[in-house]
């Protein structure tokens, strides 16, 4: 039977709950233990799926097509484990797995309350469809005190009754360094575990976030307030690269005070060579590469979380630092702003993924000053679809050409599949139909033209890749394109859907329908961000 982590936040958010648990993860893997991360999510939406970027970041997408929250990109990216549709869930869905249970009757016309029916729900996702895992860490979001969160606790508070010695508890704190007064304050800390330990739940471990060194002196004063043993209060101190957390942990013990709380004497000492390669490379690179990175969400840089990370996986596979220059598309609608000055000092571009009008002209003018320079491209999802767009105007005689995304255009050269197989016929959308889950999403299988650059660049014929979009490039427009120097050089399996188009006189031009930043780890960086960040060296070198 798997034995169970439940983590939780307190004093402020953002202290990195999801790190904690992937880093925490990493170390029981390397431990030769098998683990599986879930995060329960209180707010009331059903997914992240139509969440505003600016306020959530990322919505992270699984092979099962399951739009989650960001965290789940850190659990892969440490662990290696690909999520399921099952390891995020959110207060909405509980709620709308309850409400459809009694509409249906299941409850035979009893009184439905938050308990037990809406716990149960939260206890029956948490542990159901396991295999064979040694440990399940749960995270729980947000802040205790929050009042949204109060039936995740309470459920996880009833499993760790009913699991007894196969479960425990970890409560991520801040121990806050206060400068005018010159010393760590461990107040908040103490009214966090109070606040807890009013639900019904004991922390078993306590991790303290800090910016300074915590005296051993201030953390038996936490754990003799916290009733927690002075061994098991946790600093978890700021470092230079996210990749160093696991490094770091084991250091304070972390890893080893989790296996004592279980009781567990004859655990392997874990082997972390791979994550002291990784650090070494992050904080030693032998050169550096400036990629700029044109997008329309860049005020809060979570919404291109696994964007970031995986270029910085490219990186890590070519000894060299990723210095990303963040750029608002919209900065180049500009009539008065010139590409060149602001790109001047980069040495490739990438374009990444969007919705909306917003941005978008901007995007196909940096797409187009990237093939007009020999600069390497990388477009991604929205930022394929707005390379092929200024191809479209700018070599193959269409300056009309644009998306049905926007409106009509003469001709829209991407659209809903629908369309196409409808001879091209513009479909409009219900104003009250549901946006969330109505697009593509998750791994698809893709087939690659012999002779192209990509094919290289993977060393396959097949590849499966994610997606999360609802408008594709026209196949309809491929001869016309590849008339003017483009190939097609990714297709799905039945031949209808472009999803991977490159130029063939171009040093590395690439445009992907698909998401490749949500398959790369830094243990194993993806082909495609491992090429482009090749070919910005290359570009380095030739300034």
């Amino acid at each position: 039977m798997a034995r169970f982590i439940f983590i939780t936040g307190g004093v402020v958010s953002s202290l990195g709950k999801g790190l904690a648990g992937a880093a925490l993860a990493s170390l029981l893997q390397a431990r030769g233990y098998k683990v599986r991360l879930r995060k329960l999510d209180p707010y009331i939406n059903v997914d992240p799926g139509t969440m505003n970027p600016y306020e959530h970041g990322e919505c992270y997408v699984t092979d099962d097509g399951a739009e989650t929250d960001l965290d789940l990109g850190h659990y892969e990216r440490f662990t290696g484990v690909p999520s399921k549709q099952t390891d995020n869930v959110t207060t909405g869905r509980i709620y709308q797995t309850v409400i459809r249970k009694e509409r249906r009757g299941d409850y035979l016309g009893g009184t439905v309350q938050v308990i037990p029916h809406i716990t149960n729900a939260i206890k029956e996702f948490a542990t159901s469809n396991l295999e064979d895992e040694d440990f399940v860490l749960v995270e729980i979001g947000g802040t205790v005190g929050d009042i949204e969160g109060l039936p995740f606790l309470e459920a996880i508070r009833q499993l760790g009754y009913e699991l007894k010695n196969d479960a425990i508890f970890i409560h991520l704190t801040l121990v806050p360094y206060i400068a005018a007064a010159g010393e760590l304050k461990t107040k908040p800390t103490q009214h966090s575990v109070k606040e807890l330990r009013s639900i019904g739940i004991q922390p078993d471990i306590l991790l303290c976030r800090s910016e300074q060194p915590i005296p051993a002196g201030q953390r038996r004063k936490i754990g003799l307030f916290c009733n927690v043993p002075e061994e098991a209060v946790i600093q978890a101190l700021d470092v230079r690269s996210i990749y160093e957390v696991p490094l770091s942990y084991h250091e304070e013990g972390f890893d080893e005070q989790v296996l004592k709380a279980f009781g567990i004497e004859d655990a392997p000492e874990p082997d972390l060579s791979k994550w002291q390669e990784i650090v070494e490379r992050v904080l030693q690179p032998e050169g550096e590469v400036n990629i700029a990175v044109v997008g329309k969400y860049i005020e809060l840089q979570d919404a291109y979380k696994s964007l970031s990370e995986s270029l910085i996986h490219g990186g890590i596979a070519n000894k060299v630092k990723v210095n990303i220059k963040w750029f608002e598309s919209e900065t180049f609608e500009d009539d008065e702003v010139n590409p060149a000055h602001e790109l001047e000092n980069v040495h490739a571009i990438l374009v990444p993924g969007g919705f909306g009008e917003r941005g978008a002209e901007g995007k196909i003018k940096a797409a187009q000053y990237a093939r007009e320079n020999m600069i390497p491209y990388f477009g991604i999802c929205y930022g394929m679809q707005m390379a092929v767009i200024e191809g479209c105007r700018n070599l193959a005689g269409m300056p009309n050409a644009g998306t049905s995304e926007f409106g009509c255009y003469d001709p829209n050269v991407v659209g809903l599949m629908t369309e196409w197989t409808r001879g091209n016929e513009t479909e409009i959308r219900s104003e009250d139909g549901d946006l969330g889950g109505t697009m593509r999403l998750g791994a698809y299988p893709c087939d690659l033209v012999e002779d192209s650059q990509v094919r290289e660049i993977y060393g396959t014929d097949h590849i499966d890749e994610r997606h999360r979009h609802r408008f594709e490039v026209n196949i309809a427009y491929k001869d016309v394109l590849e008339k003017v120097g483009y190939k097609f050089s990714g297709l799905s399996p039945h031949g209808d859907l472009p999803e991977i188009v490159e130029l063939i006189d171009h040093p590395w031009f690439i445009g992907v329908q698909f998401h490749p930043e949500l398959k790369s780890k830094p243990f194993d960086p993806h082909p495609l961000f491992k090429s482009f960040i090749e070919a910005a060296v290359s570009k380095s070198r030739l300034v």
